[in-house]
């Protein structure tokens, strides 16, 4: 999930200001949004006609509302489908690893596995609030990916004893970047 679209998405119920929003991002989510981020991404949004200023407040701070493109923006992102892309991070660097003479694989899947047990082992439980069902829900999606992550090692790990590292390449591709000259 962006920052950029839930931004918009929270703006499309109402102006806000940009602590407000990263407390309602907080609130909703059950994730922290470093503030200057938030702001960042207001400024961003501004420049792409997606928010506008909306006056000030009571207290003097700047009230932000999604514009007509914000709200449109907001809404197809909130229909729209999310699925993981071919750079997947773990899968590309386990593969690398697999070709790499020297590198032990059962080393890298193994500091991963640890690292995603742990993860589990610490995961928040879902708490007992008004907005617990939204942060259940982020949590058992977080919980998921990292059951999903155990069985992905295990069968990475099965996979690993069928590859062999190799060597560089003696085939030159034709392009590339000629030396410059020191002048």
């Amino acid at each position: 999930m962006t920052v950029r679209q839930s931004l918009l998405a929270i703006l499309d119920q109402g102006d806000c200001y940009g602590s407000q929003l990263r407390a309602e991002y907080l609130r909703r989510t059950g994730v922290a949004v470093n503030v200057g981020q938030v702001y960042t991404t207001l400024e961003r949004l501004e420049r792409d006609g997606l928010v506008e200023h909306r006056g000030v407040d009571d207290e003097g701070r700047v009230l932000w509302g999604a514009t007509t493109a914000g709200r449109a923006e907001a809404r197809a992102w909130l229909r729209a489908a999310s699925i993981v892309d071919r750079r997947d991070d773990l899968a590309l660097r386990i593969a690398l690893a697999l070709t790499l003479p020297g590198v032990d694989v059962a080393d890298v899947i193994a500091a991963q596995r640890a690292a995603v047990q742990d993860a589990l082992a610490t995961a928040e439980p879902d708490d007992d609030n008004s907005d617990a069902v939204t942060r259940a829900i982020v949590s058992a999606a977080r919980r998921s990916r990292l059951e999903a992550e155990l069985h992905f090692l295990d069968e990475a790990e099965h996979l690993a004893g069928e590859a062999a590292p190799f060597d560089l390449s003696d085939e030159r591709p034709r392009r590339g970047r000629p030396v410059r000259s020191a002048l």
